[in-house]
């Protein structure tokens, strides 16, 4: 007979078990650990190498097993000791696309005890520049396209320059991957050795802020780890509390991930590429999204696991093609970072033939993990996005910060030690958000007796578009420097593939003409092409405000959607 979810998670940490919590005090604030996790990445890192030939890394006809890229990762990470001088604490920013380079520039980073800070690889030169120079990057490690946006920042900052995949000749002072490696290769040296605490920074994963300014969420090595085994736990509860999934006639098939994410977004960097180094299993990285390679590489490598935003999965199983490739490898489909259409669920249950739908509610700040949902309990509940295991725990708050009763809306709020220490360099920031070592979370739902947490809306002004965060002061900060513009409000416009999209409405200024062409030509290059407006309303009356004068964004909204206002779209 199954356990209730309590039981489960109570039998999955107790004494004796893998994933057994003990009680700590972690950055001031007690809380539970797992008492067997490892002390730091580096050690994960280290570990990878025992997997030997089983292949790790595939992308485009590459292949890399384990062994091959362990010693890629210590020729790096003596690079970064002795040709550039990182020492423990250095930042050191990675900025390319989803390359074998990006997950082997991680791990070395790491294991030296630097803090690798991940470059959205979508940034204009304004936003590279900002987040070099608020990181304090020592090196970057970058592919030719972010190398031609940084380069001139990387002169002005004194950072040094490492390029991935060159594809013309590069200034002088400005090393080669492959020339710069080399020695170090053939000098066959171990890692170096250094002294990594626990609650050392790792990562600094910038996060779109309100501002118009992004913000470094940091993650110590025990918040990520911490979120792994939280993954790893998750699936023994599942056993346990009877959560059915499909029974799989070939179980023999090894499990496998294929990458559809960018490595910049935590959902990428942790859940998929970490679990790969920590469960010795195979990544096979895309160029970039498109459903027809997706199927072809699910078919030709036998993937097993899915994980992206739900447009992906929506991509997938609405392919017109979707029948002509063989999915039955397929365990698992969802992963998380944006409101899954309810539809989905049903559609990926009924198409994928061994595989189950699934999603989960992360962030940033929770290291992708949180409450998660798949199986026969999602089938029962698809507007939710599940349930929390320990050592998380979730509450439901009110505008006074207490505890609402069960099903009642309000703020979710988190708590474990996957949780960030905080924002480089924002400490108003972080005490905003972090408070008495609770993560406000930013988004509005509720929790049902059994733990279900449903999502209802987002308090933050954010707009969610094909798992992005789009802050509307940042878009419309960018806006504003139009010269014709007076007033700007931008808000999310429900789209059924992307879950979202851009719209923003304006009021020109007076005797001034506004041409949403000439907007868009406006912000080419001033904000990343997904920040864009994909829908503009050209106002002839001021926008709505409240009494305290803030725009009322949900009412353009409402009036977008009933038809009484009148927008000019973008054709993608």
């Amino acid at each position: 007979m199954a356990m209730t979810w309590e039981e489960a998670n109570l039998a999955v940490t107790a004494p004796g078990q893998i994933f057994e919590l003990v009680d700590a005090e972690v950055l001031g604030v007690k809380t539970q650990i797992f008492k067997n996790a490892p002390q730091h990445l580096g050690q994960v890192f280290g570990a990878a190498r025992g997997h030997g030939e089983k292949p790790f890394l595939v992308y485009e006809g590459e292949s890399l097993s384990f062994a091959q890229a362990s010693d890629r990762i210590d020729g790096l990470a003596n690079l970064l000791v002795s040709g550039y001088g990182i020492k423990k604490g250095d930042r050191v920013a990675i900025a390319m696309r989803n390359y074998p380079e990006w997950v082997m520039s991680f791990a070395a980073i790491i294991s030296v005890g630097g803090v690798s800070v991940s470059m959205n690889s979508w940034w204009v030169e304004d936003e590279m520049d900002f987040a070099l120079q608020d990181s304090g990057a020592k090196v970057l490690i970058c592919d030719q396209q972010r190398f031609d946006i940084a380069y001139s920042s990387c002169q002005k900052l004194g950072v040094k320059v490492l390029v991935v995949r060159a594809e013309k000749p590069l200034p002088s002072g400005v090393d080669k991957w492959q020339d710069a490696l080399a020695p170090h290769l053939e000098a066959k040296q171990k890692c170096p050795v250094v002294d990594i605490q626990s609650d050392d920074d790792a990562t600094i994963l910038y996060t779109s802020g309100t501002t118009g300014r992004p913000k470094g969420a940091v993650s110590t090595h025990r918040a990520i780890i911490s979120a792994l085994l939280g993954f790893a736990s998750r699936n023994a509860v599942l056993n346990l509390a009877g959560v059915k999934l499909k029974e799989v006639k070939d179980p023999e098939v090894p499990l496998s991930f294929i990458l559809i994410v960018p490595l910049f977004h935590v959902t990428g960097c942790v859940p998929v590429m970490m679990s790969c180094f920590i469960a010795g299993l195979k990544l096979v990285i895309m160029y970039k999204w498109d459903v027809e390679q997706a199927l072809e590489i699910i078919e030709r490598e036998k993937i097993t696991n899915f994980v992206g935003v739900p447009t992906q999965s929506w991509d997938l199983v609405n392919s017109p093609v979707f029948d002509k490739y063989d999915t039955s490898s397929l365990r698992a489909v969802g992963g998380g970072g944006a409101p899954s259409p309810t539809s989905l669920v049903g559609k990926v249950n009924t198409k994928v033939k061994n595989g189950s739908p699934q999603l989960g509610y992360g962030m940033t700040e929770t290291n992708a993990f949180g409450p998660g949902i798949t199986g026969s309990e999602y089938l029962a509940h698809p507007t939710s996005t599940g349930r929390a295991v320990l050592p998380m725990r979730v509450e439901v708050r009110d505008e006074n910060l207490k505890r609402v009763p069960t099903g009642e809306a309000g703020e979710i709020w988190f708590f474990g030690p996957m949780l960030i220490r905080g924002y480089w360099n924002c400490p108003d920031a972080t005490a905003e958000t972090i408070v008495d070592g609770w993560l406000r979370s930013g988004d509005i739902g509720r929790m049902d007796a059994e733990g279900f947490v449903y999502v209802e809306d987002r308090v933050k002004d954010m707009i969610l578009r094909a798992g992005e965060n789009i802050y509307g002061a940042e878009v419309e900060s960018a806006i504003y420097d139009h010269p014709a513009v007076h007033e700007a409000a931008v808000f999310g416009v429900p789209h059924e593939r992307l879950g979202e999209e851009v719209g923003v409405a304006i009021l020109a200024k007076v005797g001034a003409v506004l041409d949403p062409k000439d907007l868009w030509k406006f912000l080419d290059g001033k904000i990343a092409m997904f920040k864009v407006p994909a829908h503009v309303i050209v106002m002839s009356e001021p926008l709505p405000r409240n009494a305290a004068g803030k725009f009322l964004k949900r009412e353009l909204q409402q009036r977008l959607a009933k038809g009484e206002l009148s927008a000019v779209s973008r054709t993608s």
